[in-house]
C-alpha cells in the first residue's frame, strides 16, 4: 500500500512519507539549478517568483497533511497544484524569453506534470475518503 493512500486512508500522517512531497522537493532543486544561470535582472523577478511558486508546492503538501481534517488537507493540496501550474507557465516563459533550452524545458514540465497527476490521485483518494 503507498503512502499516499495510507495518508488517505488516515493511518500516516506524515507528509515526508508521501511520495509526491519528495518528488516535489527534488523538482524544486532542479527549478533552482535550471535557474541559476538566469540573467541577474530577473533575480527579483521571473526568478524568483518562478522559484517561490516552485518551493509553494512541497510546502503546500506538507503543511496540509500536518492539519487537522481531511477539508484542510484537500485545500492546500489544490493550493499546490495552482503552484505548481504557476511554475509551468513561468518555466515556459522563461523558455520564450530564452532563459532556457527546450531540453533544459521538457524534463521540468514532465516531472511537473507527474506531480500534478499525483496530487490530482491523492486528491481523488481524500475525497473518497470523506464520502
Amino acid at each position: 500500500m503507498s503512502a499516499e493512500w495510507r495518508v488517505a486512508s488516515g493511518e500516516v500522517h506524515h507528509y515526508r512519507d508521501l511520495l509526491v512531497w519528495q518528488k516535489a522537493l527534488d523538482w524544486v532543486e532542479r527549478v533552482y539549478a535550471a535557474t541559476r544561470p538566469w540573467p541577474p535582472e530577473e533575480r527579483f523577478g521571473l526568478t524568483s517568483q518562478l522559484r517561490r511558486a516552485a518551493v509553494s508546492v512541497p510546502s503546500n503538501i506538507a503543511e496540509g497533511c500536518s492539519r487537522r481534517s481531511t477539508a484542510d488537507f484537500l485545500r492546500f493540496l489544490s493550493i499546490a497544484r495552482g503552484s505548481l501550474a504557476e511554475a509551468e507557465t513561468q518555466l515556459m516563459l522563461g523558455r520564450r524569453l530564452s532563459y532556457l533550452e527546450e531540453v533544459q524545458l521538457v524534463p521540468l514540465l514532465e516531472a511537473a506534470d507527474e506531480i500534478s497527476r499525483m496530487l490530482a490521485g491523492l486528491i481523488a483518494k481524500l475525497e473518497d475518503r470523506r464520502k
